[in-house]
């Protein structure tokens, strides 16, 4: 089985510099057991998967079944919607009709094995302490 790959780019992409460089691509019919779909891709990527109508449950069960869970999207014009899917995504950020828009004021960071604590934030300063509890009987 094989999904469908389309390049965004005009033209051929001419880097003179060292490494490996994608141009922006999108990943489409991509089914759950594809590779694409299990692992965490940092890159201009996006992965376009098929769902049945309302089967928003069925939508949450399918995008937490991976051992990632840096960063998500919902896009949607129905804004209860979109709450109830933010709040069932195991993600530690989830961007709503938006994507990798951040503040520096919000923490980032991801869930699972997408990382450990967060960057930003008042919750990146967490990192930098050290915290004690001493219980004491007298």
């Amino acid at each position: 089985l094989c999904c469908s790959v389309f390049s965004l780019g005009s033209s051929p992409l001419i880097i003179t510099a060292p490494g490996f460089f994608m141009e922006p691509t999108v990943f489409t019919n991509v089914e759950d057991h594809m590779f694409i779909a299990k692992e965490e891709s940092f890159g201009p990527v996006m992965v376009i998967s098929k769902f049945k109508d309302g089967d928003v449950d069925g939508v949450l069960h399918r995008a937490n079944d991976t051992e990632f869970g840096l960063a998500s999207g919902v896009f949607t014009r129905d804004i209860g919607k979109a709450m109830y899917v933010s709040d069932g995504l195991d993600a530690g950020t989830v961007f709503i009709n938006t994507y990798n828009k951040t503040d520096v004021a919000a923490p980032f960071g991801g869930f699972k094995q997408s990382g450990f604590g967060k960057d930003l934030g008042e919750e990146a300063l967490h990192e930098y302490l050290r915290t004690k509890a001493v219980t004491v009987e007298y």
